[in-house]
């Protein structure tokens, strides 16, 4: 009789693993891992791989911290988002209006990250500045199809695993392109190694041609006089605005990731002044920040599914907050292999719980007939005010403070973007603000 129990408990766990396990396993879900992947790698081409070729360089501090400006192109993709939704490209345009935007932007990246591949930074700080651009244009216009195709791919009720597969995938192709990056380089120099990161982006290439058109893609009406132009500018800002406590979702987008973008877009100078090699950034940062990063997103989506949006939101929210703490001992205790290697894997952990939580949370307040023009606008006012404070003020707060205050400093950043959020929680915000593609999402 005991037997008989335990078996029968061994098999309802079993298939309660196979449940948690099946809706990952979906095509639509799978599919936005491979897109994921073709997402995340531009970002590390200008972000902590160009950050290290800098430094190698021997380029000024200050200078560096500056060329993380290049990721403001990504903050203003909502200007010609628009663009993506409406305009119809000749011939290849017969493939699907999302599918023959995925090819033709996709070429357009391999050619910018090739382009960035090619220029010295010793020869021309300014030709660097402007190819870095060009990376951040092409690859801030390739998100803006890859998460509409996304978004219009996955039914509502796989918003959230959709947005923990396309984590995945992001950090696959972000942590592979840079680890690739670093490999090369050390063995055939930086152009060699922006070159063959450019095939990064051909998995969302493939998969728009194997996937075909998504069946929840919505055609906006005609635009073919200058007035339609402009309302096919204005309506998804309108439509967003009227929503009920739109202006205070607008603020949480603005301010909860500033202490995260502040933290995570200076690590690479904290290594380099700890005296990291490429090899231990690579192992601790890449590989084992990689692994931490998966964990985070499998907790995450168990606490998106058992939680509901809205608690599981706050809870990543305050692990993101809390995890950048960690650099600030890491930068106290001086190089440590252990200490690296916890706070990698805290804050990746942290990162990897948000990164399915917020999306799927930013996802569902898409309106299915402006899905890329209203996520461009979400994703790029995420973290403008983070990238913009890095840019212009981080290498000198850097100076004046030092590491160990620095990302005290960022801690403390996160914490109104956690206030706000709990607020708009207890006012019923959260669930007034669900576009129509979160449909059916359940915001506990």
């Amino acid at each position: 009789m005991n037997s008989a129990s335990g078996q029968d408990g061994a098999a309802v766990e079993q298939s309660g693993i196979i449940a948690a396990i099946r809706p990952y396993t979906e095509r639509a879900p799978l599919a936005a891992m491979f897109l994921g992947i073709s997402s995340g790698f531009p970002y590390a081409m200008i972000g902590a791989t160009l950050t290290t070729r800098l430094a190698q360089d021997g380029i000024d501090k200050k200078a560096v911290t500056a060329f993380t400006l290049a990721f403001l192109v990504y903050n203003l993709k909502w200007l010609w988002a628009w663009v993506v939704d409406g305009v119809h490209l000749p011939v290849i345009g017969r493939l699907g209006q999302r599918v023959s935007w995925m090819l033709v932007i996709g070429v357009l990246v391999i050619a910018a990250v090739a382009n960035l591949g090619l220029v010295d930074p010793r020869a021309s700080l300014a030709q660097t500045a402007v190819a870095a651009i060009l990376v951040g244009a092409a690859g801030a216009t390739y998100d803006i199809i890859i998460d509409a195709y996304r978004i219009e791919l996955l039914e509502a009720r796989q918003l959230g695993v959709g947005a923990g597969m396309s984590q995945y995938g992001w950090r696959i192709g972000s942590a592979a392109a840079g680890a690739l990056a670093l490999f090369m380089a050390l063995r055939f120099g930086w152009a060699a190694a922006y070159i063959t990161c450019a095939a990064f982006a051909l998995p969302a290439m493939i998969t728009a041609l194997v996937m075909g058109e998504p069946e929840r893609h919505r055609e906006p009406t005609s635009r073919r006089t200058r007035s339609e132009v402009f309302a096919s500018i204005i309506g998804p800002l309108g439509e967003f605005f009227r929503r009920k406590g739109a202006a205070l979702v607008l603020l949480f987008i603005l301010l909860h990731k500033i202490g995260d973008t502040l933290a995570n877009l200076t690590l690479r100078l904290l290594f380099d002044d700890l005296g990291y090699s490429n090899d231990e950034i690579a192992i601790y940062d890449v590989g084992l920040g990689f692994w931490a990063f998966l964990i985070g997103i499998f907790i995450g989506g168990m606490l998106y599914s058992r939680l509901g949006m809205k608690r599981s939101v706050l809870i990543s929210l305050l692990l993101m907050g809390v995890s950048n703490l960690s650099f600030a001992a890491l930068a106290q205790i001086g190089h440590d292999n252990w200490a690296m290697a916890g706070a990698i894997g805290f804050e990746n952990v942290a990162s990897g719980i948000g990164g399915v939580c917020v999306v799927a949370y930013f996802s569902a307040l898409c309106d299915l007939r402006f899905t890329a023009a209203q996520y461009a606008l979400i994703s790029a006012a995420a973290s403008v005010v983070g990238r913009v404070v890095t840019g212009t003020t981080a290498g000198a707060v850097l100076d004046a403070i030092g590491y160990v205050n620095y990302y005290l400093l960022t801690t403390l950043a996160a914490l109104p973007g956690i206030i706000l959020f709990w607020l708009m929680m207890r006012a019923g915000l959260i669930d007034q603000s669900i576009g129509s593609a979160g449909d059916g999402e359940a915001a506990t």
